[in-house]
This record gives C-alpha cells, structure tokens and sequence, in this order.
C-alpha cells in the first residue's frame, strides 16, 4: 500500500506541482484547497490517477482524513502581495487557524508536518543576502504585515508542535518562485511582466527597478522542497535561488524573450516593498545538497511558452 501525502493549497501554483512530484515519488495524494486562489484547472490532468484525489475544503476549519498519513505539506495561503491587499483576514487565518489546524491533523497521525514559509519573514532586510539565522525587519502593521506576521506566527507554531508535542516538522523559507501554472492576474512580477508583453501594453516597473530579487524556478524549488521533507531537518532553511536580479533587468528579459515593441513604463514602489532579496543557501546546499539548476532565462522561455497558450489572442 502506498504512503499517502496531503497537500493543502493543493489547487495553487506551488501546491500543484509538488502534487506532480509526490505521485512521481511514488505517494498516494490527497490535495485540499478551498479554491479562493487556486484552480482546479491546475489539477486537470491528475484527475483520472488513482493514486490522486482532491478535497474541497478551508483548512481554518477542521480537517478531517479517514486512514494513515506519511506527511502534511501545508502550502495553503493567499501568495501574492495583490492577494493580501485583497484577502488579509483570509491570509491571516489560513497562517494561523489553518497552520494550527493542519499541525494537529499531523500530531493526530504521527505524519511529517512541512510548512511552506516565505522570504518574506526577512521583511524589508537590513542584512544581505539573508541567512537563516537573521529574525528580519518586518512592519506588522504595514499593508504587507498580514502575509508577513502570518508566516511568522505559522513558523513559531511548527516550532511549538515540534518541541512540545515531538511532530516531526520541516520549515521551508520559500523565495521568488516562477514558472508554468502561475495565474495571469497574480500581480507578482514575472506574470505581470509576461501578461503586459504578450498583450502589447506598457510593462510596469515599480520604483526605479533597481531593488532585487531572486528567482527560482518550479522544479527547481520543488526538488528543494521534496529534500527538506526527507530530511532531519526541523529549523527553517532557504529554498531560493541565490541568483541576484534587478527587477528591471527582469522586465527588459521579459521583453525580449516574447518579442514585445512596448516601453516600459515605472510606477510609484509600493508600501514597504523590499529593497534587496537573496537567500543565503549554504544550509540547503550542505545538509540537503540542493542548489538550483535550471537557467533563469530557461525557466522565463517556458512559463512564457505557458501564458502564450491561456492568454487570448489579442
């Protein structure tokens, strides 16, 4: 019989393709999401696998699973800066209420617990790149504050569950990820990139364009991910991609690569924007012997050969 996996936020970007790479690992999974981000659109070509079911439900509430589970990956949360403008009580419950919950559905079965945390737990960082040990400069009350703070609760309370009640927990800092399945309207930088060129419009720098981030592709992040579940690790690690890109020379690659004539066009930066983002991996790297391999001009030609067949023809 097959080991089986849950993965909330199953229907998401990230969840959907950590789904993919569980089944090709040879898991039975369950994905559960309450679709307010997700798609099932994103889960299509799962759903004649027998080994593959999906669960309509908000992991604040209760979670109920009939039989054994090997692990709870719980990647369920809004994701995008543009997501929690819209969506803060929501990000901040399914970061506390569905994080509690999902912690004790993993207690309850003596499964493996794996949270998907953020760079952004580093806030707006004074230390660069960033290390695991660094504890951020965050601003809780700031318009990015729920997504943050949420996060943040979230990993204290793996912590909690780890050391009072002996779960088994993994702590993943996730960075900038890209690629295939994002959806068009996400509002991060690399779909509005992409959306903007395909469409012929004016693309949208924030600021000047010199702040960074670093950007790691799908497959790249999920091999990170499926490492730290095999893992005796339990403190966070960075999974990232410790390769620095200005925001505007991402722009002027997302042009290139689609062919697009349009200028780009800066706007006013946004409330507590990041300046600078980059992981320190040297923990990944030596305990897990993970570092990203997939070239980032690559990984930009394939997620936009993925917009060109969803975005309509203009």
């Amino acid at each position: 019989m097959k080991e089986r996996v849950l993965v909330t936020g199953g229907a998401g970007f990230l969840g959907s393709h950590l789904c993919d790479r569980l089944l090709q690992e040879g898991f039975a999974v369950l994905a559960m999401d309450n679709l307010l981000t997700g798609t099932t659109d994103n889960l299509a070509h799962l759903l004649g696998n027998r080994d593959f079911e999906f669960a309509f439900h908000d992991v604040t509430n209760y979670i109920y699973v009939e039989g054994p589970l090997f692990a709870v990956l719980h990647f369920a949360s809004p994701a995008s800066p543009r997501d929690y403008a819209e969506l803060p009580i929501q990000t901040l419950k399914v970061g506390s209420l569905g994080t509690h919950k999902a912690l004790g559905l993993a207690k309850a079965k003596g499964a493996r617990f794996l949270l998907a945390s953020t760079s952004e737990v580093y806030g707006d960082p004074l230390l660069h790149p960033q290390p695991e040990s660094y504890w951020g400069n965050v601003n809780p009350v700031g318009p990015r504050g729920v997504y943050d703070e949420a996060k943040r609760f979230a990993e204290a309370l793996t912590m909690a569950y780890h050391r009072y009640h002996g779960v088994d927990t993994k702590i993943a800092r996730i960075f900038n990820t890209f690629g295939p399945r994002m959806r068009l309207e996400d509002g991060r930088a690399i779909p509005n990139f992409i959306l903007q060129a395909l469409r012929g419009e004016p693309i949208t720098v924030y600021g000047d364009g010199t702040q960074t981030r670093s950007f790691c592709f799908v497959s790249d992040l999920v091999e990170g991910i499926y490492r730290l579940l095999r893992s005796d690790l339990h403190e966070p690690v960075n999974v990232g991609n410790p390769e620095e890109w200005t925001v505007l020379r991402m722009a002027e690659t997302v042009r290139d690569l689609t062919g697009a004539s349009a200028p780009i066009v800066h706007e006013p930066l946004p409330v507590d924007d990041p300046r600078v983002r980059q992981p320190n991996i040297a923990l990944a790297r030596e305990r897990l012997g993970w570092r990203p391999v997939v070239d980032i001009r690559e990984g930009i030609r394939k997620t936009i050969e993925d917009f060109r067949r969803r975005v309509p023809a203009q």
